[in-house]
């Protein structure tokens, strides 16, 4: 990928859970890129993962200012709970570095709309952890959208996101920024936006929550509105015994269905209008990882496959939902304000 020359990206890691540690991974295994630094306030992390990627103990740190200010980096994967990205992202362009940030972005809309705006007129690249982008049936989904727009969509996963989430940061709203809609949930929205290119224009809601305080959603439908009049409901259950996904898009000459379970690769089956089903074949081996794309992103200049405006429009999604579901009206969608 790179020029003889040109030497392996430095990376710093804020945040060692499964994210900084997976996708981490990636980069620690690629020859483009090197793990310089890592970042956690747990200490324990900060060892296991330092000796698994080979970063010395005098380059592992507990402030992430620290981290920035005193090793010499190109790049910064953020990790971290939600609510804790805007900042950091900031700090990181602000350093002109690169950025890869799991999703969402932000859980506030101004912060999507500033760091969108950050990102257009920078030169570095930010992309953002929408994995879906990378993988072969969402983007054979979407080629099939590229010249016709559905009109009638349904989406669905389940989870048993909150056993799974029990005595951690995912069920603190503070850190959170939401539930299972704002976790899970912020992949599914994503996938069909950016498949079906639709912008959404309204939504309502309905949400069963796992705290008192009804800030933790366990459970979402969504009724959306888009643009060109299409409409689509979502179905988001993160209370359930299994992962099973379903995305169905359907237009006048048919459909495609997008499925799975667990988190492997997902299935894609176009339908016809006389009910015929064509199962595309599928070579996951050609799959780019996060990694992989990140560092040719960087390499040539090119936009990354989810970029900062993608998921704006998922933040703003979003954060109507929440809000529809507290007030009960629809409520209009508008990510650029």
């Amino acid at each position: 990928m790179r020029d003889a020359n040109e030497q392996p990206l430095r990376i710093g890691i804020v945040g060692l859970g499964y994210i900084g540690t997976t996708v981490g991974g990636q980069f620690h295994r690629h020859s483009d890129a090197t793990v310089r630094a890592l970042c956690d306030l747990d200490s324990d992390r900060l060892l296991e993962t330092g000796a698994e990627f080979d970063v010395p103990a005098d380059r592992r740190y507990t402030e992430y200012a620290t981290m920035l200010e005193d090793a010499t980096l190109d790049a910064v994967l953020v990790g971290t709970p939600h609510t804790l990205h805007y900042e950091q992202v900031v700090a990181a362009l602000e350093r002109e570095c690169h950025v890869y940030c799991d999703k969402p972005l932000a859980t506030d809309l101004e912060h999507a709309r500033d760091l969108t705006e950050r990102a257009e007129r920078s030169q570095q690249t930010l992309m953002v952890g929408y994995q879906r982008h990378l993988q072969t049936a969402f983007r054979t989904a979407r080629e099939r959208f590229a010249e016709t727009e559905p009109e009638w969509i349904t989406a669905s996963i389940t989870q048993g996101w909150i056993d799974d989430s029990m005595d951690t940061w995912r069920l603190d709203p503070e850190l959170s920024g939401g539930g299972f809609l704002y976790d899970t949930g912020s992949h599914v929205l994503d996938g069909v936006l950016w498949t079906t290119g639709l912008e959404p224009e309204s939504v309502t809601a309905s949400m069963d929550f796992h705290d008192d305080d009804e800030r933790v959603d366990s459970r979402t439908h969504l009724d959306v509105r888009f643009e060109n009049g299409a409409s689509g409901t979502f179905s988001l259950h993160g209370d359930a015994p299994a992962v099973r996904e379903h995305i169905h898009c359907w237009d006048d000459d048919g459909a495609v269905y997008i499925e799975g379970t667990q988190w492997g690769p997902r299935d894609v089956v176009q339908i016809d209008s006389d009910a015929g089903e064509y199962e595309p074949y599928i070579d996951f081996r050609t799959e780019q990882s996060r990694a992989d794309a990140f560092l040719e992103s960087v390499r040539s200049g090119a936009e990354p496959p989810a970029t900062a405006r993608d998921a704006l429009r998922v933040t703003a999604l979003t954060e109507a939902a929440y809000e529809a579901s507290r007030t009960g009206d629809r409520v209009e969608i508008d990510p650029d304000g």
